[in-house]
């Protein structure tokens, strides 16, 4: 696990609030609480991930057939 550090300057606790923010979601930490606020059976766990490697790979194949100009 990853410690995130954010610097405040100049008292400015707002800009520092929206660095922390977007540095969380960059990591997917708001994504990984909501997942782990209750339980997931085995089942829904597979089927989650199976769904999320089939999202990462038509996105792969998305970037692919764009570099190649086919889109």
């Amino acid at each position: 696990m990853a410690i995130v550090n954010i610097v405040v300057r100049e008292n400015n606790v707002e800009q520092a609030l929206r660095a922390l923010k977007k540095k969380m979601q960059r990591e997917g930490t708001f994504r990984e609480m909501k997942r782990r606020k209750f339980y997931e059976k085995p089942s829904e766990k597979k089927a989650r991930q199976k769904a999320e490697a089939v999202r990462r790979a038509r996105k792969l194949q998305r970037k692919r057939m764009q570099r190649e100009g086919v889109i």
